[in-house]
């Protein structure tokens, strides 16, 4: 996920706003240090916006900590996988995500990312819209100045996946996806059903291209997540990648099928 997790978030956020008043800085002060304004350094502190590692980086460059919020973070309870993959996604030039069984993040609407969320009973109503926003705010990596070259591949079962009383939700979550394949660095193929049994079955993958040449993997399951880096651990990944983006339809037939599927449920 993109945000830090309650409780663990409020912690934090305490100990920024903590650190904030102890040096004697104002909102509008410790924003301009941090790279925020002061009306986003004021909703984190609310709890009405996200703690996400952005602004955690942000508060160690203000008050000049060293990177202790970003070790706290680290250290107490924030997943292995989740500071190293949140900077590869936001750092990319390059991404790849495949998914068999759901929408990618970063191209949900927020009303299916949250019934998305819903489906874990541990999560309150609070954390729930925490992570929402969080995974929103994470989608302004396609909206950059210089945004990465993102192809996403989708089982057909993913498109299809809606369920009584989710139609209108699920039909917009296809035409954004229609939306979101018309900008020139995203482009959207579906895996169709006629493909069988194949590699990707296996589960989601994802893989990003830094600026300095070198990919870096990321492998979701029930428990959390896993950064990939080895050489021969990426190998696999891009062999996997390879033998399951062969399966997928030409770009205009994959979204042609999409909007006939939202069709359906408009």
């Amino acid at each position: 996920m993109a945000d830090v997790p309650d409780p663990l978030a409020d912690f934090v956020v305490a100990e920024i706003r903590r650190a904030r008043g102890a040096a004697g800085m104002t909102q509008e002060a410790f924003g301009r240090g941090a790279g925020f304004s002061a009306s986003h350094v004021s909703a984190v502190e609310g709890g009405t916006r996200a703690l996400t590692l952005d602004f955690i980086k942000g508060a160690d460059r203000a008050l000049s900590t060293g990177g202790l919020f970003e070790r706290l973070v680290s250290k107490l309870g924030t997943p292995s996988w989740f500071l190293p993959w949140l900077d590869a996604e936001r750092n990319a030039t390059q991404l790849r995500y495949f998914e068999p069984n759901l929408i990618p993040g970063l191209l949900q609407t927020e009303a299916y990312a949250r019934a998305v969320l819903r489906l874990d009973p541990r999560l309150s109503d609070s954390e729930v819209d925490r992570r929402v926003a969080g995974r929103i705010e994470r989608q302004d990596v396609l909206c950059r100045d210089d945004p990465p070259q993102l192809v996403a591949v989708i089982d057909m079962s993913a498109v299809h996946r809606a369920g009584e009383g989710f139609e209108k939700l699920m039909a917009e979550q296809l035409n954004h996806l229609v939306a979101c394949a018309e900008r020139p660095n995203i482009s959207i193929h579906v895996v169709p059903a006629e493909a069988g049994l194949y590699a990707g079955l296996s589960g989601p993958l994802s893989l990003a291209h830094l600026g300095d040449g070198s990919w870096i993997g990321h492998l979701e399951s029930q428990l959390g997540g896993d950064v990939v880096s080895q050489p021969t651990d990426l190998a696999t990944l891009f062999e996997r990648w390879e033998s399951i983006r062969n399966e997928t339809l030409p770009r205009r037939q994959s979204l042609e099928l999409i909007m006939g599927v939202a069709g359906q449920w408009t």
